[in-house]
């Protein structure tokens, strides 16, 4: 299972992303071939923290945290998988949603991360659908409540048996005073088409929606007897299979372990590296380019494996700034900076795009665009540096672009005798990683000025030295030797200094220009709904209904409307 493993410096537990299926306590995963079963059989014991028990398949991070684990073994280690049956091992109960004695008692900082890791968690079974040909069916036996109904959500088509007794609700409203955290009322409106009536009756109803009903009003897309269950599942399993692209033949990967190297004030990887400077309270994250070319054929590829460095960089990345979102609450700003042969950068582009039909290759890059969709996610400031010895290059070029501000080096510092930093364009940075609104980090970059796209498009591979890149606008600012220094402290000082509330909301609302998407909008109410509705005593407070739920007493509120 995920872990608790160490202390931070506040004493508190340092929550692991880190699992693998032999270390599952919960989840279990089983390949037929082109058929895959999920099953959430929760052990009310393997809690992630002590003082709640996981009953009637409630979940925390930990149980979250394998279902993200078992979803990218599926993507990577069997690409002949083209269904995933989701179900659930309890008799009655399919899942109760998030443990309430868990949120009663997190602190409101791991509510919040919480709640935005298993959306990830769900939008990245929305996107092995519409990316890898990966469809899931949910099967509903038994109370499919909150968070439960949420994962169901997520999937392509969703299954109710019809036995007089098994639903689906989202009842927080009625029972808990908040929302749905994990995309529920968006999902049910944007993705299930839900009338508007019908999902208010939904979400204020606390035994939810049974057989008929739920059909008819879109909330599942079918209901059997149990008698004919398991024939619809079945059937339907292998027409859903029928429309995927996914091998049949192939061979997948194996998932290594990460080689982690944690200090006090450090965590390293092979092509990875993160130091803290808590009293500045920042991160900085050093990217590495690859040692070697590209592989010359794609059999090279695969036998490389999880060491091919595009995929080992992602997996590394995404490790980094998962710790650092729960474990490490008190950095202000991440910096970025990058170190290597742009140029070799670009090679693994160059490579990765000839072979984009290629299964692994293809994971790859959805690997990469969800990486990035979390960095865009992440409530720090974000600050790249453009330095000497670089390598913002193709892919690593869209960390440049979803940062909050970046800063550029005119030329080189004093005593340094690398080449003056240069940056580099791809083709993956027009189309391959598009954010959650559904564009380019360069269309959202340049919303108001989309001429702008065309002209940095016809400069791709080339070395753009500091002065064309901020003529271009791919850098906040371009600097001399004389300011470069002075100019990020001060930048940095002035980060930490502000409110931390108030700059999660001003970087939330800055990074997504143009439309929304049902994810931009899951993940936006997620933002407002948790650092307000988590935080009102109608919820929280000493009579509040998360405090009291379970005890037997009526919550008190607060009745007037803000």
């Amino acid at each position: 299972m995920a872990q608790a493993e160490g202390k931070l410096a506040n004493g508190a537990m340092r929550v692991d992303f880190a699992t693998e299926p032999a270390r599952y306590r919960h989840w279990s995963l089983a390949v037929d071939g082109e058929i895959a079963t999920l099953q959430m059989d929760v052990d009310e014991k393997g809690g992630l923290f002590e003082g709640y028990e996981l009953k009637l398949n409630s979940y925390d991070l930990g149980v979250d945290i394998e279902l993200a684990d078992a979803l990218e073994r599926i993507r990577f280690e069997h690409p002949q998988v083209r269904v995933v049956l989701l179900r659930s091992g309890k008799p009655r109960v399919f899942c109760a949603g998030a443990n309430i004695r868990m949120l009663a008692g997190a602190s409101h900082a791991h509510k919040v991360n919480f709640c935005k890791f298993t959306n990830e968690t769900r939008s990245a079974i929305e996107d092995a659908s519409e990316g890898s040909g990966i469809r899931t069916i949910c099967v509903v036996t038994g109370s499919c409540a909150g968070g439960g109904y949420e994962l169901a959500l997520a999937a392509d088509h969703i299954i109710l048996v019809d036995d007089g007794s098994s639903s689906v609700s989202l009842p927080e409203l009625p029972l808990l005073a908040v929302l749905p955290g994990t995309g529920g009322l968006t999902r049910v409106t944007d993705k299930r088409k839900v009338r508007r009536d019908h999902a208010d009756v939904f979400c204020s109803t606390e035994e939810g929606v049974k057989g008929r009903r739920a059909k008819d009003w879109r909330l599942v897309d079918e209901v059997a007897p149990h008698t004919k269950l398991e024939a619809m599942v079945a059937e339907r399993a292998v027409a859903f299979a029928a429309t995927s692209d996914r091998p049949r033949e192939a061979a997948g990967i194996a998932l290594a372990p990460l080689d982690r190297r944690a200090g006090a004030d450090s965590r390293a990887y092979t092509f990875v590296s993160v130091d803290y400077s808590r009293a500045d309270r920042t991160a900085t994250f050093t990217l590495r380019a690859p040692e070697a070319a590209p592989p010359d054929t794609l059999e090279a590829m695969v036998a490389l494996g999880s060491a091919f460095w595009p995929l080992q960089l992602a997996r590394e990345l995404d490790d980094a700034i998962l710790d650092l979102r729960l474990n490490e609450l008190d950095i202000a700003a991440i910096i970025f900076k990058s170190e290597g042969d742009g140029e070799a950068v670009l090679a693994y582009d160059a490579f990765l795009d000839a072979h984009k039909d290629h299964w692994l290759a293809r994971e790859i890059r959805l690997k990469w665009k969800r990486v990035l969709k979390r960095i865009d996610l992440t409530s720090r400031s974000l600050v790249a540096l453009v330095e000497p010895g670089s390598c913002f290059a193709g892919t690593l070029a869209e960390i440049v672009f979803a940062a909050d501000r970046s800063y550029m080096l005119i030329g080189r510092l004093e005593g340094d005798n690398r080449p003056p930093p240069v940056l580099a364009l791809s083709a993956a940075n027009f189309g391959a990683y598009p954010m959650a609104n559904g564009l380019t980090r360069l269309e959202s970059r340049f919303l108001g000025e989309p001429d702008s796209v065309g002209k940095v498009r016809q400069r791709i591979g080339e070395s753009l030295a500091a002065d064309a890149a901020a003529e271009l606008g791919l850098v906040t600012f371009a600097l001399d030797d004389i300011d470069w220094e002075d100019e990020i402290r001060l930048f940095l000082e002035e980060r930490a200094s502000f409110s931390a509330d108030a700059l999660t909301g001003l970087e939330a609302n800055l990074r997504f220009a143009g439309p929304e998407t049902m994810e931009s909008k899951i993940f936006a109410r997620l933002t407002a709904w948790q650092n307000w509705i988590f935080q009102r005593p109608n919820a929280i407070g000493e009579e509040g209904a998360l405090r009291l739920y379970g005890t037997g007493r009526k919550p008190v509120f607060d009745t007037r409307r803000v």
